[in-house]
């Protein structure tokens, strides 16, 4: 069964929404189940529990089927979200430009390593979907003819 995995803030925000959107029409594409992820910190927790994130995302985009919602706590958003993606063994993970960015950062001061982008591609090994605030989208995902697709650029200063 294919599995996509959709990070959201909480509440959500009109950007989340448009990732939301984007991962409900991939889900319904593919004929995936969703699972949908608050990352809720420690640090600054707020105490969100599986019925606030249902509540709140049916609130914005509506009723789910297949839909599956997920608090973790954690220390670090972007590495609790790769936890789950493992832990998972998610096939499509969508994810706002925001996020993506900071994941991306996050991946590169932990492994020193240049190239993130293949690291996403071959480690995790699931297609990556970059949403924008405004619902444009960016992906990972290669035909056979080009193997090294970069990820989007969140484009921020490195």
């Amino acid at each position: 069964m294919t599995l996509v995995v959709v990070p959201v803030r909480f509440p959500p925000s009109s950007h989340s929404e448009a990732t939301l959107r984007e991962a409900v029409r991939v889900a319904e594409e593919r004929d995936a189940d969703l699972t949908i992820l608050h990352v809720d910190l420690y640090q600054n927790s707020g105490g969100v529990s599986r019925s606030d994130l249902k509540r709140a995302v049916e609130q914005r985009i509506g009723r789910l089927d297949r839909a599956r919602y997920v608090v973790r706590r954690g220390f670090l958003v972007e590495e609790t979200i790769l936890e789950e993606i493992v832990a998972e063994g998610a096939d499509v993970v969508v994810i706002g430009s925001k996020q993506a960015g900071r994941w991306r950062r996050m991946i590169q001061k932990l492994l020193s390593d240049p190239d993130i982008d293949s690291f996403l591609r071959d480690e995790l090994d699931c297609t990556v979907i970059t949403v924008e605030a405004d619902g444009d989208t960016t992906t990972n995902e290669t035909d056979e003819s080009d193997d090294d697709a970069p990820l989007p650029d969140d484009g921020a200063d490195d």
